[in-house]
């Protein structure tokens, strides 16, 4: 009985000990992710907004999305997560519309810049972060794990249980060492928790391609 009772606790100390290390790196990477972070407010030829997605900074004054957040409108602007100011888009600096990324330079924001991590090296079973502005829910941070490499004609895709909703599309996905892993691309409607994401390989690759700034339309 005494040896019953023993392990239990032990097993119970155990299960405490794991859950607060998990708990300390989530706030760890949400700590050090939020202030790169930014939604994107992309608007119309009247100026009224159209379209809310997720961004963060890769370089000084420059912001990594995804493409279809931006695609279609005549301007826009960002506000840095926490903060209430709002910084024009200047233009696109660089554009990949087969992996649906896109890179926006705003000028007059700066922001801390989060690392870009080796996404061929994501294993299933790791442990991810996702950030964005689900549902124009600013600063939204979810936990998840990678649940597959979805190999595609092409290119590959990182699924992930984190959740997302629309207007996370753009936003960081990172391992437990805040790094980017992934850009938030889509949800499929008809499962649960059936979520994608970019790999980072090829942000990393379009970042080699910047160029001057184009108009957004």
């Amino acid at each position: 009985m005494k040896s019953t009772l023993l392990k239990i606790v032990l097993a119970l100390f155990i299960f405490c000990a794991l859950h607060s290390a998990f708990s300390q790196a989530a706030m760890d990477v949400a700590r050090k992710a939020f202030p790169s972070v930014v939604m994107i407010v992309m608007e119309d030829a009247n100026g009224q907004p159209n379209t809310i997605g997720s961004g963060f900074f890769v370089t000084n004054g420059i912001i990594a999305s995804n493409f279809h957040v931006i695609e279609g409108a005549s301007g826009g602007f960002i506000k840095i997560i926490g903060d209430k100011t709002k910084y024009d888009i200047d233009g696109i600096v660089g554009l990949d519309e087969f992996h649906d990324l896109v890179l926006l330079q705003v000028k007059t924001a700066t922001a801390p810049i989060l690392s870009l991590g080796d996404s061929k090296k994501l294993a299933i079973g790791e442990e991810v972060f996702a950030v964005g502005n689900p549902q124009g829910l600013e600063g939204t941070f979810s936990q998840g794990i990678v649940s597959s490499m979805r190999e595609l004609e092409g290119g590959s895709l990182v699924q992930i249980t984190a959740p997302i909703s629309p207007g996370s599309s753009g936003g960081p996905v990172l391992d437990d060492k805040a790094e980017v892993i992934g850009v938030t691309v889509a949800t499929y409607k008809g499962g649960q928790n059936l979520n994608f994401a970019i790999p980072s390989q090829y942000l990393k690759e379009l970042l080699t391609k910047k160029s001057e700034p184009k108009p957004i339309q």
